[in-house]
C-alpha cells in the first residue's frame, strides 16, 4: 500500500481546514439570513397586529363592525401575502382578506401571542394568533394573520447551490496553493535527503548550511549535521584503527618470515630450530596479546563489558598491585607510596587492569631513583585515584591523544618493549567509562599525574 507523501497530506489537511472553514462560514451566514428573514416577517406581523388592536379599540359595538371595514382592509389587504382573520367573540369570522384559508396546526386560542410556522405544497407559511379585547364586548375578538413566506424559498435554494459550488471550488483552489506552500515549505527537507542520499565515505566533510533554513527545521539540520561529524569522526577513527592494526601486526609478522627464511636457508642443529621456535613463540603470544586487547575494545565501543557491580577497596587493589611491582622497581631503585582510601563499586578484575596498566606505564618512564605516588581521595560524590610519576613532561596538545589505541608520543616517551603497542592506556579509558567514570591526564613540572574519577556508590545507585 502506497503511502501518501508529505507533500500530499499537507495540502489534503490545508484542503480540509480550508473546506472547513467556508463550510461553517458558509452555514453561519445561511442562519443569519434565515434568522434575519424571520425577524423581518414577526416585525411586519407584530407591526399589523398593533394596528389592528388599535383600530378595533375603536369599535362601539359589534352591529358597528362595517364601519370599520375600510380601515381594516386598508391596512390589511394591501399586503398581497398576507392573509388576516378576525373572529368575534362566539367564533363567527367577521373579517377575512383576501380569502378565508385554513391554518393547520393552529395552536388553541390563548391569552398571549402565538406564532407558528407550516408548510402546505410548495407554500410555506407563518401564522401568528392575538386575543384582543374590544369595547362593548364581554369577550375578545381573536385576530389570525398568516404571512405566505414562499418566496424565501427559491433564495435559500439559490443560496445553497452557490455555497456548494463555492465550496467546491474553494476545495480546487485550497488544494493547489496548499500543494504549492508545502513544495516551497518542505524544500529545505528535501535538501537535506538529497545531501543524505549524496554522503559516502568520500563526501562525509559535507554539511548543510542552517542560515537558509527556517527556524523550525534548524534544529533538525543541527542534528543531521552533529550526525555527520560523529559519523566523520567515526569513520576517521576506524581508518586509522585499521592503518595501526595493519602496521602493528606487519611488523611480528615480518619478523616471523625473516627468522623462519633465515633458519630454513640452510641444515641447523637442533639448537638453532629450538631457538627459532622460542623467538617465533615470543612473536606469537605478542600478537596474541593485540588482539586481545583489540578484541577488548571492540567490545568496550559495542557496549558489551558489562561490569560487575560490588563495592571495592580500592586502597587494597593498590597494595596487591604496588607488591606486584615491587621487585622490578627495587632494580632501579624506584619507590612506590600509596596514600589515602576510599570504596569504588565495580569489577575487580577490570579495575587491576586498568590500575595496572597506568603503574606499568609509570615504571616505563620514571628516572631511577624516583619515586611513584599513588593518592586516593573519597569525596561526597566521587573517588579520585591519582598516579604520578616524575619524568619529561607530555604536551599539551598530546595529552588527549594518549588514551588513542596505538597513540605513541614523541621518541622520548615511546614504549621500548615490543610487548608494548599502545593499546593500555586506551584500555584503561574503556574500563573507566564502562563503570561510568573519567580519566585524564595532567603534565606540568617534570611531574605526570593520571586522574581516575569514579562515582561514589550512593551517587551510582541514585543514578540508576
Amino acid at each position: 500500500m502506497n503511502r501518501l507523501s508529505l507533500t500530499a497530506r499537507i495540502s489534503l489537511m490545508f484542503m480540509v481546514a480550508v473546506m472547513a472553514v467556508a463550510a461553517i462560514g458558509a452555514l453561519s451566514f445561511k442562519l443569519l439570513t434565515q434568522h434575519h428573514f424571520q425577524s423581518l416577517d414577526h416585525h411586519t406581523l407584530a407591526e399589523k397586529l398593533d394596528a389592528t388592536e388599535r383600530i378595533l379599540g375603536q369599535l362601539n359595538g359589534i352591529d358597528n363592525f362595517e364601519v370599520l371595514r375600510p380601515q381594516l382592509t386598508a391596512l390589511l389587504g394591501g399586503h398581497r401575502d398576507l392573509t388576516a382573520i378576525i373572529s368575534g367573540a362566539d367564533g363567527r369570522v367577521l373579517f377575512a382578506e383576501p380569502q378565508l384559508i385554513d391554518a393547520p396546526g393552529r395552536p388553541p386560542a390563548r391569552d398571549t401571542v402565538q406564532t407558528w410556522a407550516w408548510r402546505d405544497g410548495a407554500h410555506e407559511y407563518e401564522g401568528t394568533i392575538r386575543h384582543i379585547a374590544v369595547p362593548y364586548e364581554t369577550k375578545p375578538f381573536t385576530v389570525t394573520l398568516i404571512l405566505d413566506v414562499s418566496e424565501h424559498v427559491p433564495f435559500f435554494e439559490k443560496l445553497q447551490q452557490w455555497f456548494w459550488a463555492g465550496l467546491l471550488i474553494s476545495g480546487v483552489v485550497s488544494a493547489a496553493l496548499g500543494w504549492m506552500m508545502a513544495r516551497s515549505g518542505l524544500r529545505p527537507l528535501r535538501r537535506v535527503t538529497a545531501v543524505a542520499a549524496s554522503i559516502s565515505t568520500r563526501s562525509l566533510k559535507e554539511r548543510i548550511p542552517t542560515e537558509p533554513v527556517p527556524s523550525d527545521l534548524q534544529q533538525l539540520v543541527s542534528s543531521f549535521n552533529g550526525m555527520l561529524d560523529r559519523l566523520d569522526d567515526g569513520f576517521v577513527r576506524l581508518s586509522n584503527f585499521s592503518a595501526d592494526i595493519a602496521h602493528e601486526l606487519r611488523t611480528p609478522l615480518t619478523n616471523l618470515m625473516i627468522h623462519t627464511e633465515v633458519v630454513l636457508s640452510k641444515k641447523r642443529n637442533i639448537e638453532d630450530y629450538e631457538e627459532n621456535l622460542h623467538s617465533n613463540l615470543d612473536e606469537l603470544k605478542r600478537m596474541s596479546r593485540m588482539i586481545e586487547d583489540m578484541l577488548f575494545l571492540a567490545k568496550s565501543d559495542n557496549g558489551l563489558i558489562i561490569p560487575q557491580q560490588q563495592n571495592l577497596a580500592i586502597e587494597q587493589i593498590v597494595e596487591r598491585l604496588l607488591a606486584y611491582y615491587e621487585p622490578v622497581a627495587a632494580e632501579r631503585n624506584i619507590k612506590l607510596k600509596l596514600a589515602g582510601s576510599g570504596i569504588v563499586q565495580g569489577d575487580v578484575l577490570m579495575l587491576h587492569r586498568a590500575i595496572s596498566n597506568l603503574l606499568s606505564n609509570a615504571l616505563r618512564f620514571t628516572p631511577d631513583g624516583e619515586t611513584i605516588r599513588v593518592t586516593v581521595r573519597s569525596g561526597d560524590e566521587s573517588t579520585d585515584i591519582a598516579v604520578e610519576n616524575p619524568g619529561e613532561p607530555i604536551p599539551v596538545d598530546q595529552q588527549e591523544k594518549l588514551f588513542d589505541r596505538f597513540y605513541r608520543g614523541d621518541p622520548a616517551r615511546r614504549e621500548g618493549s615490543t610487548t608494548n603497542v599502545g593499546l593500555g592506556l586506551a584500555i584503561t579509558r574503556s574500563i573507566v567509562e564502562a563503570h561510568r567514570g573519567s580519566i585524564w591526564c595532567s603534565s606540568e613540572l617534570g611531574r605526570t599525574v593520571f586522574h581516575m574519577e569514579f562515582p561514589h556508590p550512593n551517587c551510582s545507585d541514585g543514578a540508576g
